[in-house]
């Protein structure tokens, strides 16, 4: 075998070891300035990466050699040193040798590599003026070079003026685009270079591949996976990960799963497309079965591998094996990777590993964005909202900067810690920065805004939002319905349906919640059949969102019958339904259903007992609430909260054990709140005790100065006791201190349409049907017995114009004209913004037994469903 033939081996090899032994052999004999076998020599040099031996040959050459020179600058382009391939053509260029087409593309791939546009456009001009601009190997060259350099038009408007192309000048051109993102300009490429008669090769298949996998579009993937195996390149190892890639990341993970076995001997690659394809969707078991194949196969993993491992233990909360991979990543010396480091801190972070998340932040040399952003999301997740938002600070005033992601992260802290101020701040800098057009940033805003319970500033970041998306919607129908503003919300819906957005769960939750507030029972049904329509059943925010409406509203059969449709009841399940049982007066059901829960294995949150300790309390079970209350420590883990303490004292004062309530209130861990000295002042009220009424009242004075609601019970207690003088009195300190008693008013929903009240009332467009009705309800209440309590009256009148004033009630005017608007027989639903008087609540029971109809009552206190001459309530609310 001649030297020249056994160096080409060498060189087709990349042998260094042989090639050395063969340059040397060749120097011993003296054959070493033979021009050929130095070509060779070079090539072989240039191709092993061995450039110290390739330029040592080239500088003892006497003569310039244009092969030599265009040997070394394409080893340098071909291994990735584009600075260095330049520089050498800078320095064959000063001695006079003129490229060739085999020199050209080489060089112009290192400015593909340096990002070189000017060098890019000169060496244009060097092809232009050497003639070489319609050979087809340059011109594909040329048209890489200004993709990669960013100049995509430039670089089209070059492939359009190729007198001659082949299958590498369209594969070049729409692998640029693919690489940019530009999927459908790619696929479009690809469709035209089929239609004029140019048959793809298997790089053109699995580019093609890409731009599907980039689109999400696993439809056109198969068809091109069947063209692959048409031609037959569905073996070709290129093609065969594109394919485990597009299906990984498509969804698709059995046919991903189908391609990847098929392969004969997986590499690095395919190992880590179809495990990162598992990680993606969640499949994260699956993902550590296959590391462990992957091992016990013989391939070392690389950073992405475990890269991709460690989001598998954070999603499983495999704390012990994410500290293995951690370990494993120390000794691969790969520890100071970014990318490697973002994935441990997200791994430790999802574990509530925060310590261990901090040191991995802190020790990496070079912290970034996309590491800021994970140990902000980290933080903000595992409830350390401030510190989120101190390390957000210190990292922007250093100069690393922020993304969307990271102004996302920071709303989600705001909202969390209700920062309004800051919450401001943010939305400043994301104008400032232009980050307020991204849709992610724009409903994280008023995600903000709207959990500060600051819904004018939400509704604005909603109106300048251009996108109007379902999750924009989604974000100002919650926020509407956070603050109180049901009615807003509701409209939001009809204007979203309007646009034809399809609702998801998470909308009909906002919405049924908004309904359950607003007490809208008839558009609460129709959110129900929308759920149905859409097929939310199974959802468990809005299963739980409809027993909570229905038991609001005043339906409790209602919220019964969409409790048992809901398949996982959780405790948020149970805790509503427990608590509209309580609201509703059926004391002992929800009892019952609470030990119904423990026998189900769920285990009660301090919501769940306040809400037994108000069904004790609603239906005067003392010993009951007792027992709960004592053992919620012991049985349950649960503290006592402020509100437990609420529910007892209030249960106690109710049913007159005035003594023990108050020495409850003594042995509070704690300085007894409103809720306490609220409820205190309420048994004051009901047993007409003096003292307890003064002392409770002057706390609240204290706490609440603006509340009239204190003034007004003072007064009941005063004048219940015959104390008119001290009437008079609460009434002028109410009046120096300029507060206003909250008028008391009832509404009803008649036809979507929401009719409102206040005592006297005569606006009402049927106001004189409403007084008609009025009369003779008198009448046969007289008839049956009624007697009006006129000494629950403060005003300083007559009795008969107390009578009067009695009968004129908001919640009586509400009833009248519910008798006249619905149909016979039908429930008539009242809500009210006060307590239900005394005197309307006797009232009622007259009312309901003479029409024989259920009058329901919500008032700011609890239902009262008023049925054949009795309430649930058992007059004890």
């Amino acid at each position: 075998m001649s030297y020249s033939k056994l160096l080409s081996n060498c060189c087709q090899t990349k042998s260094l070891i042989p090639g050395l032994q063969t340059h040397a052999h060749i120097t011993r004999i003296g054959l070493s300035n033979d021009t050929i076998l130095r070509n060779h020599l070079v090539n072989l040099y240039s191709k092993c990466g061995a450039f110290g031996y390739a330029r040592k040959l080239i500088d003892e050459c006497p003569e310039p050699d244009l092969v030599s020179w265009s040997a070394l600058v394409s080893g340098y382009a071909r291994n990735g040193f584009g600075k260095e391939a330049l520089l050498a053509f800078r320095k064959m260029h000063l001695l006079g040798l003129r490229c060739n087409e085999f020199t050209l593309p080489s060089v112009l791939k290192a400015c593909s590599i340096t990002k070189g546009l000017m060098l890019g456009r000169q060496v244009h001009g060097l092809v232009m003026v050497t003639g070489f601009e319609l050979d087809v190997f340059v011109a594909s060259t040329l048209v890489v070079m200004y993709a990669k350099c960013g100049a995509l038009e430039d670089s089209r408007r070059l492939f359009d003026l190729m007198p001659e192309r082949n299958v590498v000048s369209w594969n070049a051109l729409f692998s640029c685009y693919v690489q940019s993102d530009i999927f459908e300009e790619a696929l479009g490429l690809f469709r035209e270079m089929i239609l004029r008669g140019i048959r793809p090769d298997e790089y053109s298949l699995s580019c093609i591949l890409n731009a599907c996998t980039g689109m999400g579009d696993i439809n056109q993937g198969k068809r091109i996976h069947g063209d692959l195996i048409k031609r037959g390149y569905d073996s070709d190892p290129y093609s065969a990960n594109a394919l485990v890639d597009m299906y990984a990341k498509g969804g698709d993970l059995q046919d991903s799963m189908a391609v990847f076995e098929g392969i004969g001997k997986p590499d690095i690659v395919s190992w880590n497309a179809i495990i990162a394809g598992c990680v993606l969707h969640e499949y994260h078991d699956w993902a550590l079965k296959l590391l462990r194949q992957m091992k016990n196969s013989g391939t070392c993993p690389n950073m992405f591998t475990l890269s991709s491992a460690l989001k598998a233990c954070a999603g499983l909360g495999l704390e012990k094996l994410g500290r293995q991979l951690h370990s494993v990543l120390l000794n691969m010396n790969i520890k100071s990777d970014p990318f490697v480091s973002v994935g441990l801190i997200d791994m430790y972070c999802k574990s509530g590993l925060l310590e261990e998340a901090k040191a991995v932040y802190w020790l990496m040399p070079q912290k970034d964005l996309v590491a800021l952003n994970a140990m902000i999301s980290g933080l903000s997740q595992n409830g350390e909202e401030i510190e989120a938002l101190y390390l957000c600070s210190d990292m922007y005033k250093e100069g690393i900067g922020l993304n969307e992601t990271t102004m996302c992260a920071i709303l989600n802290s705001t909202a969390s810690l209700r920062a309004v101020n800051i919450c401001k701040q943010v939305h400043a800098l994301s104008v400032k920065s232009g980050l307020q057009s991204d849709v992610y940033v724009s409903n994280s805003l008023i995600d903000s805004y709207g959990k500060c319970e600051n819904v004018e500033d939400a509704c604005k970041v909603f109106e300048e939002c251009p996108f109007g998306d379902l999750a924009s919607f989604t974000s100002m129908i919650a926020s509407y319905a956070q603050c109180g503003k049901g009615e807003e919300a509701l409209k939001l819906y009809i204007k979203m349906q309007d646009m034809e957005l399809k609702p998801d769960p998470f909308v009909c939750s906002s919405l049924l919640n908004a309904c359950a507030n607003l007490s809208a029972y008839e558009q609460g049904k129709q959110i129900h059949v929308h759920i149905l329509k859409f097929g939310f059943m199974s959802d468990g925010f809005a299963g739980n969102s409809l027993v909570n409406m229905y038991a609001k509203c005043g339906s409790v059969d209602d919220a019964g019958r969409a409790f048992s449709e809901i398949r996982d009841r959780g405790i948020v399940s149970w805790s509503a339904m427990i608590s509209g049982l309580a609201q509703h007066g059926h004391g002992k059901e929800a009892l019952n259903l609470f030990t119904e829960m423990l026998k189900n294995g769920i285990s009660p949150n301090h919501v769940t007992l306040v809400s037994v300790l108000y069904a004790c309390n609603h239906a005067g079970l003392v010993t009951e609430a007792k027992k709960y209350f004592k053992s919620m420590k012991e049985s349950f883990g649960i503290e006592q909260t402020q509100e437990h303490y609420a529910c007892m004292i209030d249960l106690l004062g109710r049913a007159g054990k005035l003594d023990e309530a108050m020495d409850l209130v003594n042995k509070m861990p704690f300085e007894a709140n409103a809720s306490v000295w609220g409820a205190l002042l309420g048994a004051a009220r009901i047993h007409k005790n003096i003292e307890l009424g003064r002392r409770a009242s002057e706390m609240l004075f204290t706490l609440q100065p603006e509340k009239s609601g204190t003034h007004v019970l003072l007064a009941n207690i005063y004048a219940s006791n015959g104390m008119w003088e001290h009437v008079a009195k609460v009434r002028r300190r109410m009046k120096e201190s300029n507060v206003k008693k909250e008028p008391g008013m009832s509404w009803m929903e008649v036809k979507d349409k929401v009719h409102t009240f206040i005592v006297g009332d005569r606006s009402h467009s049927r106001s004189g049907e409403i007084y008609a009705k009025l009369d003779e309800l008198r009448d046969l209440m007289n008839k049956a017995g009624y007697v009006p309590m006129v000494e629950i009256d403060l005003h300083d009148v007559e009795e008969s114009e107390k009578e009067l004033l009695l009968f004129h009630h908001s919640e009586k005017l509400a009833v009248a004209f519910g008798l006249i608007a619905t149909p016979p027989g039908a429930p008539i639903r009242i809500k009210k913004n006060l307590r239900v008087c005394l005197d309307c609540h006797t009232a009622f029971k007259f009312i309901c037994k003479i029409v024989s109809r259920e009058i329901v009552v919500r008032d700011v206190n609890r239902f009262h469903h008023f049925r054949d001459g009795s309430c649930s309530c058992g007059d004890y609310w």
